[in-house]
């Protein structure tokens, strides 16, 4: 289970406590920031795309969206999200629980300036219904992201 993954990961840093389980869905932004009482910006989401040689996550925050041309930019490609079925598998959670903790090797996170406005976040914790809150430091230090990057349109 995913979530397990995600709990021995934070374990390692005497933290795995701070992940939280709700009883309904955090599987998308509005059930996530309603489960926790937030705005739903942010909520940290975790989007899986496919490049021609790897996956990537990009890690945004939950009211923007995907800029095709920003994103060709930076990756030198189309942006191609994971098919549902295909998340997974390839990036070792399930789609709603997608986070940058416990990935499989050789996924790359990338971290969007759109999360840089906030003191938390909350992304998720491998399941559809868990998150962590996080100070955008602890973001970096935990997610082993490569680098930021600005690849959303504003709000």
């Amino acid at each position: 289970m995913s979530i397990e993954n995600v709990r021995a990961y934070f374990r390692q840093f005497g933290m795995e406590d701070r992940v939280m389980e709700k009883e309904h869905s955090s599987a998308t932004v509005e059930a996530a920031a309603e489960a926790l009482g937030c705005e739903p910006q942010r909520i940290a989401k975790t989007l899986s795309f496919e490049t021609p040689e790897r996956v990537i996550l990009v890690v945004a925050a939950g009211d923007r969206k995907i800029d095709n041309k920003k994103y060709r930019e930076q990756f030198g490609c189309k942006a191609k999200m994971l098919k549902f079925d295909e998340v997974e598998e390839r990036v070792g959670h399930a789609a709603g629980g997608v986070c940058p903790f416990a990935v499989r090797e050789g996924v790359q996170v990338y971290l969007d300036e759109s999360l840089k406005r906030f003191e938390t976040v909350f992304p998720a914790a491998g399941s559809g219904n868990s998150m962590i809150e996080l100070t955008i430091p602890e973001l970096e230090k935990y997610s082993g992201f490569s680098s930021w990057v600005d690849v959303c349109k504003e709000g």
